[in-house]
Formats: structure tokens, sequence, C-alpha cells
């Protein structure tokens, strides 16, 4: 068979049901990876969603449990044929977050795929169960129309504790190195940039959670009594983090932030336009940096949100000035930033204005940002088989604004990163009412399937190039 032929098999795939088959009884699966009851539900999702499938297409499957106590279990599977010349890796995750069934609204079930028009709901459908269907339905349709051959090994990962921070991921790609070696990295996550406009990101922004508490006194006093007299909580950590980003968003910080926005970079944004779909909340023009585009600002820049803040009892208030106050907060960083030392300087700049009472801990694992450059062969071959395939020049994204273990592949395995999403900004991911669009997941079941066609026909060339040239994803500038 033919290319077209078999981008032709992919829409069939979808237009017969096929793929809504799938994808409904995996949206089936309460796999709630936030929930401790839900552990036999995540191994279930493997052994009978997952392995099945793998194995009718060839694959040789191992169940990992997690290195870490308590984490959820991982696969990995590999389809290897005689005298394939290079490899490539593909990762998933079949963890979704709590469905909050409550939430939603009436006539859906987050367990449940309900389709109204384009729009297919259910817990998962956007992240990560619909994008993984996805990829395994298209290359079930080229292994057709190629007569059961590839011309190169695939390897899948797939996780169950993605929604939880990826427990145990850094551990297993350790251990399993060489089970996972590979010469190109392609997956699925996270949003295009708009739903009719293909998308491929090359890593992401880092992310490193953190929280700032000050605590006075181990109890409130009558504000009427003491009102004037003693230090407010709740006031200080709220100076305090105005002096860490100001009323406008942009951080005051300047050894949090990256280095100058490099030309070309800038210039992979310029035909990028945040938002403007239907659900989208409307861009503030005069919100973070100043000088820089919507684009640059959440893909080419870093970022300091407060994204939780508490003091006294604000469900109740009573008339006490409180004795601590607490603020989660976040950085999201890109390459080129000082990130092993950003508590050190938040300490350092509260220090030096007088925020000696404000405690500064990490929450949480950092997460280091990644970037692979653009030039990159593999880069350039995508872009041209992603509008090959559906006649649209795809949108190029240094990094997605986001945060995903794309370090791990990028730097323990040392892999290319190429990213293809198929949701979309509004599809309500972690929120009620999730859902993908038909008409998204139909023409990414055309692109995944030339792009697996086109692996076969030009990637041995392309990986026999790179392995004489270093990959460099921590570089600041393309």
């Amino acid at each position: 068979m033919t290319r077209t032929q078999a981008l032709a098999l992919a829409a069939d795939y979808f237009d017969d049901g096929r793929f809504q088959q799938v994808l409904a009884r995996r949206v089936a699966c309460p796999t709630e990876s936030q929930e401790p009851s839900r552990d036999a539900v995540l191994a279930a999702y493997l052994a009978e969603q997952i392995v099945p499938d793998l194995e009718a297409l060839g694959f040789v499957c191992t169940t990992l449990a997690n290195p870490i106590a308590g984490g959820s279990p991982f696969l990995i599977a590999e389809r290897a044929e005689p005298g394939a010349s290079f490899t490539v890796l593909s990762y998933g995750h079949g963890d979704v977050v709590r469905g909050h069934a409550a939430q939603w609204r009436q006539g859906l079930d987050p367990w449940q795929l309900t389709i109204e028009g384009d729009r297919w709901y259910g817990r998962g459908t956007a992240d990560n169960k619909g994008q993984h269907s996805v990829n395994l339905g298209a290359l079930s349709q080229v292994l057709v129309a190629r007569e059961g051959r590839l011309g190169y090994n695939l390897k899948l990962l797939l996780e169950m504790g993605e929604e939880t921070g990826s427990p145990g991921l850094r551990k297993v790609c350790e251990l399993h190195s060489e089970a996972l070696r590979a010469d190109l990295f392609l997956a699925s996550d996270g949003p295009r940039v708009a739903a009719a406009r293909p998308t491929l990101f090359l890593g992401s922004r880092g992310g490193l959670n953190f929280d700032l508490r000050i605590a006075l006194r181990p109890s409130g006093h009558h504000s009427g009594n003491w009102g004037g007299l003693l230090r407010n909580p709740g006031i200080r950590l709220a100076n305090a983090i105005a002096c860490l980003v100001d009323e406008r968003g942009r951080i005051r910080v300047p050894s949090l932030l990256p280095d100058a926005l490099p030309d070309n970079v800038r210039q992979a944004l310029e035909s990028i336009e945040v938002g403007g779909g239907v659900g989208d909340p409307e861009v503030d023009a005069d919100w973070g940096e100043p000088g820089l585009s919507p684009a640059e600002r959440v893909f080419g820049w870093n970022t300091l949100e407060v994204l939780a803040f508490k003091t006294g009892n604000p469900e109740a208030p009573v008339n006490a000035i409180p004795g601590h106050a607490s603020a989660h907060c976040q950085i999201r960083y890109v390459v080129g930033s000082d990130s092993t030392h950003f508590l050190a300087h938040v300490r350092e700049h509260l220090d030096a204005h007088g925020y000696t009472d404000v405690e500064v801990t990490q929450s949480g694992e950092l997460m280091e940002a990644t970037r692979l450059d653009p030039d990159n062969a593999w880069v350039r071959w995508a872009l041209a088989s992603i509008e090959r395939s559906t006649g649209k020049v795809p949108a190029l994204l240094p990094n997605l604004g986001g945060t995903l273990p794309n370090d791990v592949f990028a730097h323990v395995l040392g892999l290319p990163t190429l990213w293809v999403p198929h949701s979309y900004p509004a599809c309500a991911q972690h929120a009620p009412n999730e859902h993908m669009l038909g008409s998204v997941a139909r023409e990414s079941l055309q692109l995944m399937a030339g792009l697996f066609w086109d692996l076969g026909a030009e990637g041995a060339a392309i990986a026999a190039e790179r392995r004489s040239a270093p990959v460099n994803t921590r570089s600041s500038a393309f």
C-alpha cells in the first residue's frame, strides 16, 4: 500500500467507530492515581486495556513495580524487527486526575464516553487516554498498510502515576536505560496551540513548587485589643510576595529570570497566537514581563505564581489577628535559568528586604526545563511530515508552557524529544466536563499514521546522521 492509503485506513478507523469503542472502554476505567483505593484499577488498566492490544500488534510487554514504595506501576513494551537500524521510544500515561463526578454537567459522567457533536466527553479523553489511543490506533493501521513491518523498532513506556508527579519515572529510566535505548522520542500530551492547528513542541518549561510561611504566634489575638500592636502575618506575607513579584505579575528577583530571550526563540514564536478560542479566558495585555508578546511570556519566559494563600480562617472569619499565614507558590521556567538555586535566590531576596521571618521550603521535586534545537533533523522531518499529512503549516513551539517529565527522556535517556499533542486549549483538562474534539482526533490519527509511515521511509538515514551529532536540550539558544 501507499502512504495515502495508510492515512485513509487511519481515517476509516475513526469513521467506522473502532476508535470510539477503544476509547470508551478505556475511559470507563476510573484510574484516579490520586486515590489510594484505585491501586488495583491502575494495574488492571495496563493488564486488561493495554497489554492485550499491544501484544496483538507484536509487542512484548513487561510490567514493572514502581521502585518507589506506594508508587503506581509501569509498562515497558517493545516491538523489534529483524534488521531494523534504529529505534523509536514513545510514552503515555493511563492515570487521570480525580473524576469529581458531582461537578460535571447534567447528563455527563466522567467514566462514560459521551459524544455531543464534536465534543467527546470523559475523564482522560484529553489527558492522556485519548492521546495514546490515537497513537496506538494510527500505529495499528500503518502496520496493516505495511503488511506487518514498520522498518524500525518501537518501544513504549506507559506509566500510571503522572498525575501524582510521576514518582519513580526517573528511577525506572535509570534502572532500565538499556531496555529504553532509542534514537528518537515521539509522544503525545498537552494541547495544540489551537484546535485547528497541528502542533509540535520540543520540550517543556520546568517547574518548582515552594511554600512561604510566616508563623508569629501559636494562636490569634483579638483585633480590637491588639490591632496596631501585633504584626499581622497575613499582611507581612502579602508584602513579602509583592517583594518577589509586582502588581502586574513581573518577577522582581533578577536571579529568578532566564537569560535574554534569544532572537531565534522569538522568531519561532512569531506565528504563535495564544488564546482566542471558544472557552479561552481573555489574555491580560498588561500582565507579566513587559516588552514580550503573549506567546513569549508563556513559552519563552519565567513566571512566579501564587496558587494558594491562607491566613486566619477564611471559611469563618473571626475578629482576631491570626498567628500565621502561608502561601503555595510556583515558578515555571525555561532553559537558561539558574533553577538549582531558585530557593536560595528567593531566600536572599527576602532577607535583603527585611523578610527574615518568612520561611521558604520546597514542595515536591524540581522538574527541569528542556528545549530541543529546532534545527535538529528530526524536527525538520516531523514538521514536513505533519504538513504533508494535513495540508496545514504546523505550529512549532520551542517548549510547552506547562511542565511534563521531559527532562527524564531528554537528559536521563539522552533522546531528541518530539511531542505531537492531540488536545486543544479549552478541553477542560483536569476539570469537570473534560473532552477531546472528534475532528482533532480524526486528523491526529492521520498525521500520526503519516509520522509512523515516514519513519519507515526516512528514519534510518536521519538516525545515522544524528548519531554523529550531540543532542542539546539544555541550551538557552536554538
